[in-house]
């Protein structure tokens, strides 16, 4: 053994003895056994193909309904803007380049932008809703056999783009208040305290909805809750990051660096959702911890390993048996190891 080597698995044996940081390890692990990253990138995607429409469609309501009172429909359209980074007045329009101004000149066309809006609503939420129940069946490696049908996964689309619709009004009635009492503290306080409750809510149903049957509503729990923190942090804090970095890069690539902040602000969520719903996983099902060398494999190893070549399973009469030879020995031939158990 080198001192490399030596160095690593004194770094191995911390982690594994360490509670806590043994738990981080491993949904990290678990997160690119199950390569997260691009179900993450899938989901960007689709959503940043959904805000656009959504903010279409929500404008052209906007300019019909209060078209006797310009002010209020502003005022309502600016809060919800907000909401967004590198969209409302607040961050491009130094350089001369809002999104907002863009989606505003829609306004003349109302019932084209409202058709134009609905249908490319309807098409991103189902890519974002069938891309999310396949995230979710493949970070509880649910085998491909008792995966929800076709017909079962529209059904659900339909019932997400409602639980979708419900969170958009709920953030837009606590974002108008935060923008009319903006120079209140306690307004302030009280409206980040309100968006975490709605996103907490938002993440419970948007996960039952997305997640295989099988799976207990209990288990979704602590993911819904880390879930709810990390989006309420990244709409106060990760904006303005966000924001930061193109202060200077939208004077020089214009409306290219602004659509390209937002891209990377929906892929930044989408990332800690997925690091969110794995958590949910690793602590069902006590994965962790797992071993940063192999050999040996720990049980976590094996569990997950298992897990991930048993979800391969495409009909009901085929059987997958999965078996590890001990540590310093070659398998002789196509006998099994010790079976392992994946849930």
């Amino acid at each position: 053994m080198n001192k490399l080597e030596r160095t690593l698995r004194t770094v191995d044996g911390f982690q594994q003895r360490n509670r806590g940081v043994g738990f981080l390890f491993a949904v990290n692990k678990k997160y690119g056994d199950d390569r997260a990253g691009q179900l993450a990138a899938l989901l960007a995607y689709y959503g940043f193909l959904t805000i656009f429409p959504l903010l279409l469609l929500f404008v052209t309501v906007m300019a019909m309904v209060a078209g006797g009172d310009p002010s209020l429909a502003h005022r309502i359209e600016h809060s919800v803007f907000a909401q967004f980074p590198v969209i409302g007045s607040g961050s491009s329009s130094t350089h001369g380049l809002s999104l907002a101004d863009s989606i505003h000149a829609l306004h003349k066309h109302s019932a084209i932008g409202l058709v134009l809006g609905i249908l490319g609503l309807l098409w991103g939420s189902q890519g974002v809703s069938q891309t999310g129940q396949f995230a979710m069946a493949q970070i509880w490696n649910v085998p491909g056999v008792e995966r929800p049908n076709y017909w079962a996964r529209f059904a659900r689309s339909w019932i997400f783009l409602g639980v979708l619709g419900v969170f958009v009004v709920l953030s837009f009635a606590l974002a108008g208040v935060a923008s009319w009492g903006r120079h209140s503290i306690g307004v302030h306080v009280g409206g980040v305290a309100g968006s975490l409750v709605v996103n907490a809510i938002a993440y419970l149903l948007a996960f039952r909805v997305l997640t295989p049957k099988q799976v207990a509503t209990k288990s979704l729990l602590p993911g819904v809750l880390i879930g709810a923190a990390f989006w309420t942090i990244l709409q106060n804090v990760g904006t303005e990051l966000i924001e930061h970095q193109l202060r200077g890069s939208s004077q020089v690539y214009g409306a290219f660096a602004v659509v390209l902040g937002l891209v990377a602000w929906i892929y930044l969520a989408m990332n800690l959702t997925m690091y969110a719903a794995e958590s949910n996983v690793v602590l069902a099902r006590r994965l962790w911890p797992r071993s940063m060398l192999q050999p040996p494999l720990t049980r976590a190893d094996e569990r997950v390993l298992s897990a991930i070549a048993k979800q391969e399973t495409r009909r009901p009469e085929q059987r997958v048996d999965v078996g590890f030879d001990p540590p310093g020995t070659e398998a002789p031939g196509p006998e099994p190891g010790r079976p392992v158990t994946a849930g």
